[in-house]
């Protein structure tokens, strides 16, 4: 998400200047208006802008009224006021009115970024604080990103929408999620979804990386940095300029390299093996973890400074079993996906139940395994309780699913699922609230569903 910015001053060629130290600092979509009573009326007929930087002087309007209304009309516009004039009574005045910063002019290209970057922040903080609060299903502003991530979970699509937001800053991230629930998937959307998408994304598990190989592979080495290195390598610092480089399994970093990494993400600076000078590292740093974090740093297995250091922001995936409204979605995705060599895209009843009840521990990559498995086994036929594994072939399933299968009635995955809801609906004694907590899907998501069944909702 590119964010957008408006510039108003009556002054044009200073507005050029202001457009230009933006375009260097990486903000492109910048608009500019010499007339404020212009600006004004385009915020006012519902133009959105993530900041403002307005002059507190000009002929037709002050800076102060144009402010006020567009706070009135689109408060989570970000104002910095710019003046001549370095008064604290006109900069606390400002501020009461809610602007977020004040500048004196010249403005300096470094206190100009500043500026912008924090009251970017500031608003990527409040949209994300006003998804938790909002009652509605949040919307991604580029859903394209994120399509290779299949959900209809409320809690999910939160997930999504405050990656959005924090795809568009460079502040290190922290996923956690049990294993499978798609954390490199997520990184890679936000790497999709950021102002890096035209550069490199490089996946590393930090598992993997013994205590000999990692300044090897993580800064690079010289030809003849030691034995047996006859040529030059590029680390995974250097190969991933500009773009993304997401930490996998950070937590299983051994202690001595964990201040390694700290040093590069608080100096952003690092140095080849066999080299004798410093090299700029230009990387956003996304990390994962399917451990908990805290019990980590109660042992002092993991260092606290950094942890605070790759948790800019966090982000946490619900395991399959708390958003099972989605596993049909999933198993309909995954046959389509590996049925097409053989043509096994169906499921008898049966299998079709043991899979929507399953609580898939493994979570969304056991899904794919099993029924990759099954496709297999299938050979172009419909995928039965014979073909899932061992464990599954022995679960039992719901009566009345159990004898439409031997009667080799064969069902949609819908009407599965609607099954499935109607008989924890009639469990719980038709409590909405109990029933959506041992589904695991949100209430509003199934008053909708009951709604579409004929049951009053």
């Amino acid at each position: 998400m590119d964010n957008s910015f408006i510039l108003v001053d009556d002054d044009q060629d200073f507005l050029e200047i202001l457009k230009g130290r933006l375009h260097r600092s990486g903000f492109q979509n910048v608009r500019t208006e010499d007339n404020p009573e212009r600006a004004a009326a385009l915020v006012e007929d519902g133009m959105g802008f993530d900041v403002a930087l307005i002059d507190m002087t000009m002929p037709e309007m002050d800076g102060m009224t144009l402010l006020e209304r567009i706070k009135a009309h689109s408060p989570k516009t970000e104002c910095i006021m710019v003046t001549a004039v370095n008064e604290a009574r006109v900069a606390v005045d400002c501020l009461k009115k809610g602007a977020y910063d004040y500048l004196v002019k010249p403005v300096q290209q470094e206190d100009l970024a500043l500026a912008i970057s924090r009251a970017l922040e500031k608003k990527r903080l409040l949209d994300i604080l006003d998804i938790e609060k909002s009652p509605t299903l949040p919307r991604l502003n580029r859903p394209e990103p994120f399509a290779p991530i299949i959900t209809r979970s409320r809690n999910v699509m939160k997930v999504m929408k405050e990656a959005e937001l924090h795809a568009a800053s460079d502040a290190p991230l922290l996923i956690t999620g049990e294993s499978g629930t798609g954390k490199e998937l997520l990184a890679r959307a936000i790497h999709a979804a950021s102002p890096r998408r035209r550069f490199t994304f490089t996946p590393v598990n930090m598992a993997s990386l013994s205590p000999g190989l990692f300044e090897a592979e993580f800064f690079g080495h010289t030809k003849g940095a030691f034995t047996g290195a006859a040529a030059e390598r590029a680390g995974y610092l250097a190969h991933t300029d500009k773009g993304t480089l997401f930490l996998d399994e950070i937590a299983d970093l051994p202690f001595e390299m964990q201040g390694k990494l700290l040093r590069v993400l608080q100096d952003g600076e690092y140095m080849k093996l066999g080299a004798s000078r410093q090299h700029k590292s230009d990387v956003r740093i996304i990390a994962a973890t399917n451990q908990n974090v805290d019990v980590l740093l109660s042992r002092k297995s993991f260092r606290k400074d950094l942890y605070y250091r790759i948790r800019g922001g966090w982000l946490h995936l619900p395991p399959l079993r708390e958003r099972r409204d989605d596993i049909p979605l999933l198993i309909g995705h995954f046959l389509k996906t590996y049925g097409r060599r053989t043509g096994a895209d169906a499921l008898d009843e049966t299998a079709a139940c043991i899979l929507v009840e399953y609580d898939y521990p493994g979570n969304i990559r056991e899904l794919a395994a099993i029924l990759q498995s099954a496709v297999n086994l299938a050979q172009g036929g419909p995928i039965a309780r014979e073909h899932l594994p061992d464990d599954l072939k022995k679960r039992s399933v719901a009566a009345d699913c159990g004898n439409r299968a031997q009667d080799g009635d064969m069902a949609p995955l819908a009407e599965v699922e609607k099954r499935h809801i109607l008989k924890v609906y009639a469990a719980t004694g038709e409590n909405k609230s109990q029933t959506a907590r041992v589904l695991g899907i949100g209430l509003n998501t199934l008053r909708r569903k009951l709604k579409g069944y004929g049951q009053q909702a």
